[in-house]
């Protein structure tokens, strides 16, 4: 016969289970109700990125001051619904609040999961990170996805993205993208030795923490703040 402690536990993670299934159900609605059909090369949201990262150094996918004592790291696929619906409703206040007083950076790492499209997606990223515009990418490619593997990852779809980003040399961007899918396969492999299968997923590192501390799927903005505290 199982304990007392072991039944409360069991019931906990079956809790916080359905609760994320519920939240990401929420969150698809709100991507799939706001982002119109997805996929087209007339970028939505250019301002309000612009406005969300106004004034925030860059430095390849990191997002925030180099010196920030605590470091969010987000494991992600751009074709993720879920993601895109962290990116609009759940990391904003993150951004706001936290990011752009110097306390936190955020480092995004590919975590591809959904299909072949997602590598070049990634990889389309990290080349607009080597001209500092890695976030402004990221951010307009969530909140302008297409349906997930409908073929919508088009050369001419992430080429509109990095435009209205603001990459300033495409032929530069061009030829990085196509050199960078090896690092998107390896922080993907360093994701799932983590034991991270799903996006998104966050670890947290800073002053108080032992290393790398793996947060899973914090289920709100409430649960981001908390494990921010707990580092700092």
């Amino acid at each position: 016969m199982h304990d007392e402690p072991d039944r409360r536990r069991r019931l906990l993670q079956m809790g916080a289970g359905a609760a994320f299934l519920v939240l990401a159900a929420v969150l698809v609605l709100i991507v799939v109700n706001s982002s119109g059909s997805g996929g087209d090369t007339n970028i939505d949201d250019k301002t309000e990125v612009n406005r969300l990262l106004s004034g925030i150094p860059q430095d390849g996918m990191v997002l925030g001051d180099p010196k920030a004592p605590v470091e969010l790291i987000e494991f992600g696929d751009l074709q993720c619904p879920v993601c895109a619906g962290y990116a609009k409703e759940i990391l904003p206040p993150i951004i706001e609040n936290r990011v752009k007083n110097g306390e936190v950076k955020i480092d995004f790492r590919n975590l591809t999961i959904i299909g072949d499209e997602s590598i070049p997606a990634g990889a389309a990223a990290l080349a607009a990170g080597e001209q500092r515009r890695g976030w402004n990418f990221l951010e307009l490619f969530y909140r302008n996805q297409g349906e997930e593997r409908s073929g919508y990852v088009t050369d001419e779809f992430m080429e509109a993205v990095a435009m209205a980003a603001g990459v300033k040399n495409l032929a530069k961007w061009n030829q990085d993208r196509r050199k960078l899918t090896g690092e998107v396969e390896r922080t993907t492999e360093e994701a799932e030795k983590l034991g991270y299968h799903g996006t998104p997923s966050f670890a947290v590192e800073g002053p108080r923490t032992k290393g790398l501390e793996l947060l899973g799927t914090p289920e709100s903005t409430g649960a981001l703040e908390e494990a921010i505290e707990g580092a700092a």
